[in-house]
């Protein structure tokens, strides 16, 4: 379908990654590791994650495509905090706790977009601006002395960049916002995620804990195993190569055996011989096939219980009956069967396994360094 836009450059990054690939690097490391399992199971420890990784860090909330429009506005409650995602009139993004300041209602109660230039509180309508401003209320001279400024809805540290809303999950911390605004952004920029169109979204009830779901974008060693049905082939085994972005990671997995005749300069012909992966703490995925984009974004519940967000993102809306048919297709095969079925799939046997206690310590071959490395960058964070 649609290749990447002619004005679309790839970053120094993406072209370290190409020419790895073109001098024959690939993703094998020297030497085995292990993890200890318990960092799949242990309460502690996932309630140390919340804290030190998911409220501590930026977390990606969205696409920027899930709210294309001014004066619209959606809900998220999967970290377990009300959010309410608002675009205002003139475009900006904002997040807030989806609260009403009267007497502390839920604002918005649907999973929907909603569109509007107001937000209206169900019980007194107490009436709030895209913006996040207080706008009005009725019989307002039954609060004297209200000042309308200090009553807006209770903001979230946000920022938009590279077409992905990240937010700070607690509005009394400070946030570093540097990596998404930075080098994620140039590379998403360059991906083209700005201008995409979202074409589907869906939220997957994961029996595993978040770091399985996480290790399997890890490592491309499953794919010819995993998904042999599926996807095994369009991929080479276990070749391309990956690198770090600060404590995120990202990763080139090739569709050819031979990639040394790419020219590093022609986008379109390098988005076609591989797939870019990202993979970013505290807990996001975002996986660009050749002519679409699926941003995942993983919210942990318990130790043994994930939900999953799925954006799939396409370079513009459906056309016509064929093109709609592609993205049918497209969405059924990745959302519904290799990530709906195999990925999460293994990753609920995967848990189930670990929690019998009959694995003493978790092997990793040389293919699967890339999990190791991001086992070593969560503790230490989470210390």
């Amino acid at each position: 379908m649609d290749m990447p836009a002619p004005h679309l450059r790839p970053t120094e990054g993406q072209k370290d990654l190409v020419r790895r690939v073109i001098a024959g690097s690939d993703m094998r490391s020297d030497a085995t590791s292990t993890i200890d399992p318990s960092v799949y199971l242990d309460e502690a420890r996932h309630a140390a994650e919340r804290d030190r990784l998911f409220r501590a860090m930026p977390v990606a909330l969205a696409p920027s495509a899930l709210l294309p429009h001014p004066n619209s506005a959606v809900t998220h409650d999967g970290f377990g905090v009300p959010i309410i995602l608002m675009r205002d009139k003139d475009g900006r993004i904002g997040a807030h706790l989806n609260v009403c300041r009267h007497r502390g209602t839920r604002l918005l109660d649907t999973d929907q977009i909603v569109t509007g230039p107001r937000i209206v509180c169900p019980y007194h309508a107490w009436a709030y601006g895209t913006d996040g401003r207080l706008t009005g209320l009725p019989r307002p001279e039954s609060f004297p002395g209200l000042e309308r400024q200090s009553h807006g809805l209770m903001p979230l540290p946000c920022r938009e960049a590279g077409g992905i809303v990240w937010a700070g999950l607690d509005g009394e911390r400070d946030y570093d916002f540097s990596y998404a605004e930075g080098p994620l952004a140039a590379d998403f920029d360059a991906l083209g995620l700005s201008g995409m169109t979202l074409y589907a979204r869906r939220t997957h009830q994961v029996a595993g804990n978040w770091k399985l779901i996480m290790d399997a974008f890890l490592e491309s060693y499953h794919v010819q195993r995993l998904h042999k049905d599926t996807l095994a082939r369009f991929f080479a085994d276990g070749e391309g190569a990956g690198d770090m972005i600060g404590p995120h990671q990202r990763s080139l997995v090739t569709r050819m055996k031979d990639a040394g005749n790419l020219d590093i300069e022609d986008w379109p012909a390098i988005r076609q011989a591989g797939t870019f992966t990202y993979q970013m703490l505290p807990g996001t995925v975002v996986i660009c096939s050749p002519d679409y984009v699926n941003v995942m974004t993983l919210m942990p519940q318990s130790p043994s219980e994930t939900l999953v967000e799925d954006f799939m993102l396409i370079p513009e809306p459906p056309k016509d009956a064929e093109t709609e048919t592609h993205w049918a297709k497209s969405w059924a095969l990745l959302d519904g069967q290799v990530f709906g079925k195999e990925d999460f799939g293994a990753v609920a046997l995967g848990q189930r396994g670990l929690a019998s206690g009959a694995v003493g310590e978790i092997l990793l071959g040389t293919l699967e360094q890339g999990v190791k490395r991001f086992h070593e960058e969560v503790d230490r964070i989470v210390g």
